[in-house]
């Protein structure tokens, strides 16, 4: 999900970072000083470089508040500050809350995660395959997303769009996969689950969260995002380029509905996680549904739940989530070992506010920082024996649903990849297991071994990882 290539942070303020980051990290822990001092420093350098608009911060420890501040403009052209109660559009931040509003029915036992989506949307493009509740939540549906359409979502874009309209633009296009056996993230999934909330509860998917979930909870400032309401507070959204900010795009609010529509802020965002980790939103076991990733068919854990991604930061597991939208982009990690929550919300797209809130974290943690530029990957010496278990044909699900041949076979000591129509790739042995560099690209190749065998790889570059299986 990150991109570093279009943002990354300067040297200047790494360099200011060194020897406090040391100093940190002999202590074993932050005090709140550090925390907001790299809060400043990052931000303001980011604002001065003049290619994103403004970022609102909240870092809070437990219910310690480390940091809940603005920066930059919320609105340029009317000279509007960021603070804290600025609202941002939040993108696919929303997807935990469209979650959340499933499992609280499940619980009611209004619907099952094993209920076929046709149950609840007659007309969802399954072609006749056994879609389920969870492949949405996990995207594991293989029903096509609707904003990978190419030039007609440019079209469709501006458009208030009716969402039989909006579904119906994926309905003669096949399956990716098989449901449940491969993961590929999709937007049409979560836009079907707040048909589904909407079926259910015979309510609207805006209406419904505001009555159930945002003011129960005391969540002011979260609204669904609607353009024609007044918004108090509400952020004007920017594009960066190279000749500096102009105001992003028009998108109809409309198109992303429960997969991004939800607006917020970054006081809200902290105390909605407070809430949903201590229990209070849905039982532990939804809650264990939710963060804990989700099992292929071939038995493979991915790095998703229902609407959240589990990784690590060092040795500190990490809850998160992002979100990007027409001039905005958000980030909301929560690390459950440590009750640290860090949200970076911006009004810019491109912005880094995956970057900021995992340097932040680091801060907290007293680790080293992310580096400027990401470090050369290993390459290390491949063993003859796993040239040879590993070298074989494959079928690799393109993202318009295609197969396409593959085949890794042996250069001398090296591992190759050959993709039916793609130049060949050279892998780069990790020190991770079964884990490879794709040389002079992004991301990575990660060999799926289960009991021993190898029985597929998954070219993984982020959010639209390639998967393929072993052919016979």
């Amino acid at each position: 999900m990150r991109n570093r290539r279009t943002m990354t942070l300067s040297a200047l303020f790494l360099f200011a970072f060194a020897l406090q980051s040391t100093a940190v990290a002999q202590s074993g822990r932050s005090t709140r000083g550090p925390v907001a001092h790299a809060a400043d420093s990052i931000a303001d350098a980011i604002i001065k470089r003049g290619r994103v608009a403004a970022l609102s911060i909240a870092v809070i420890r437990g219910r310690d508040t480390l940091v809940m501040k603005g920066y930059g403009m919320a609105d340029i052209e009317n000279e509007v500050p960021a603070t804290p109660l600025t609202v941002y559009r939040i993108g696919s931040v929303t997807k935990q809350f469209t979650s959340v509003a499933i499992m609280q029915l499940v619980e009611q036992g209004k619907l099952s995660l094993d209920d076929d989506v046709t149950k609840y949307v007659p007309n969802a493009p399954t072609h006749g395959r056994h879609v389920l509740v969870r492949h949405l939540l996990n995207h594991t549906s293989g029903i096509p997303s609707y904003t990978d359409v190419g030039p007609e979502f440019g079209r469709v874009m501006r458009l208030d769009l009716a969402k039989d309209s909006l579904i119906a633009s994926v309905k003669d296009d096949s399956l990716q996969f098989e449901p449940g056996s491969h993961f590929y993230y999709n937007n049409t999934g979560y836009f079907l689950l707040g048909m589904i909330i909407e079926r259910v509860t015979g309510k609207p998917y805006g209406e419904y969260l505001h009555d159930v979930l945002f003011a129960p909870n005391g969540l002011t400032s979260t609204v669904y995002c609607s353009v024609m309401p007044l918004i108090k507070h509400r952020a004007q959204g920017y594009e960066g380029r190279p000749t500096g900010l102009v105001n992003a795009p028009y998108i109809s609010m409309d198109l992303p509905y429960a997969a991004g529509s939800l607006c917020s802020t970054v006081g809200d965002l902290a105390a909605w996680t407070r809430l949903l980790h201590s229990g209070k939103l849905v039982k532990q076991s939804s809650l264990a549904a939710m963060t804990t990733p989700a099992k292929l068919t071939s038995g493979r854990p991915m790095q998703y739940g229902f609407g959240l991604f589990m990784d690590t930061v060092g040795t500190h597991r990490r809850i998160h989530h992002g979100g990007g939208i027409n001039g905005f982009i958000s980030e909301l990690a929560y690390y459950p070992d440590d009750s640290l929550t860090v949200v970076v919300l911006s009004n810019t797209a491109p912005a880094p506010s995956d970057e900021v809130a995992e340097n932040l974290a680091r801060v907290a943690f007293g680790m080293p920082l992310l580096p400027d530029r990401p470090p050369a990957p290993a390459d290390l010496p491949i063993a003859a024996d796993e040239i040879t278990r590993v070298s074989g044909n494959y079928k690799v699900t393109w993202p318009d649903g295609s197969k396409r041949n593959a085949r890794i076979y042996a250069n001398g000591q090296q591992l190759m990849l050959q993709i039916e129509n793609q130049p060949a790739i050279r892998m780069m042995k990790q020190s991770a297991p079964n884990t490879f560099a794709a040389m002079g690209q992004p991301g990575r190749i990660v060999v799926d071994v289960i009991e021993g065998k190898v029985v597929g790889f998954v070219l993984d570059r982020g959010a639209r990882p390639l998967e393929a299986v072993r052919a016979p």
